[in-house]
């Protein structure tokens, strides 16, 4: 018998803040492809959240092309899911201010990423930076959305979505879908090969902290010889060493190997050892995905079909249930 039950939406985005790291495609992109099973599924370049820090405009575009790219290469298939960007779909703008008028000031001023990227941007705490969880909430709210995967940085924002829809529907009537987050059960967070108690970002400053997904081989086992680990030798995940739990991590996430298995298989072996491994693992894993980019990047006019379709499908969808909180707020129709 055929099975005609309605498959979960499920929205992300990811911003166009030049190349992917290894801790993006680990605890975001990787998940994606896999997704597009199981859910309909819904992916944005998120431009529109990218300008709350000063961009260059060139460069801006140039990545947001690339970071669509990457998304691709690594494996959304624009024929199965909704692969848009952000700024072509105007009913985010629009959503964005009605629920603007439905959010507190003290409910985004308890944001925790508002007040550490003010400390780190303080000459620039301008007013999108503030609101940006409302926009965040509209992107998610435009398409009733089940399921957002999030990172534990994005939890709190989730939260203030589902309390911004409960309020609509109470004030409106019932429309929008209260969202939960989905955290992949394994490698939500790869952290710094150069202080494995932080996150891994591009932003750092150490070259050697962070793998691109778009790294030469050489490049990505370099960085992996030189990633910091503890004076123990014993290739075991531990409380306490946390370079070699991250190391362990990677390592499994990109064979599809247990922890157990990794521990089974460097048993007697050296850290030396263990990270060559990781480097040549992880630079064997991501070669097709390199491959791929660089084809779609010589193949502009394909790339442009693929984002136009996904964003004419974004706005038909989202119009829908934008029309209806208009109604819904006392808007005439048009």
């Amino acid at each position: 018998m055929e099975n005609t039950e309605k498959k979960k939406v499920i929205l992300s985005g990811i911003q166009p803040s030049g190349a992917f790291t290894l801790g993006n495609y680990v605890g975001a992109i990787k998940n994606w492809a896999k997704l597009q099973d199981d859910y309909s599924c819904l992916y944005m370049i998120a431009d529109m959240h990218a300008i709350t820090v000063r961009q260059d405009p060139a460069k801006l575009r140039r990545n947001t092309l690339e970071a669509y790219a990457a998304i691709v290469a690594c494996g959304v298939d624009p024929e199965n899911s909704v692969a848009f960007i952000q700024s072509h779909v105007p009913t985010h703008g629009m959503l964005n201010w009605l629920l603007a008028c439905n959010t507190q000031f003290g409910e985004l001023s308890r944001m925790t990423q508002f007040k550490d990227k003010s400390a780190k941007h303080a000459d620039d705490v301008n007013a999108g930076l503030f609101t940006y969880p409302v926009l965040m909430a509209a992107d998610i709210l435009a398409y009733n959305a089940d399921l957002v995967p999030v990172g534990v940085d994005q939890k709190q924002h989730l939260e203030l979505t589902r309390d911004i829809a409960q309020r609509f529907n109470q004030r409106y009537g019932e429309l929008f879908t209260l969202p939960d987050g989905y955290i992949p059960p394994q490698g939500a967070k790869i952290m710094s090969l150069s202080d494995p108690t932080k996150k891994m970002s591009k932003s750092d400053e150490n070259q050697n902290s962070c793998v691109y997904i778009l790294d030469d081989k050489d490049t990505i086992i370099r960085k992996f010889k030189r990633a910091v680990t503890d004076s123990d030798s014993c290739v075991k995940y531990a409380e306490g060493k946390d370079g070699i739990n991250n190391l362990i991590t990677i390592y499994s996430v990109v064979t599809g190997k247990s922890v157990e298995d990794v521990e089974r298989e460097f048993d007697g072996k050296g850290y030396g050892d263990f990270k060559l491994a990781v480097g040549e693992a992880v630079a064997d894993h991501l070669a097709p995905v390199r491959e791929k980019f660089n084809d779609l990047m010589k193949n502009k006019d394909y790339l442009v079909s693929c984002y136009k379709r996904g964003d004419e499908t974004a706005f038909k969808i989202s119009s829908r249930i934008v029309s209806k909180a208009y109604h819904k707020a006392g808007f005439v129709d048009r």
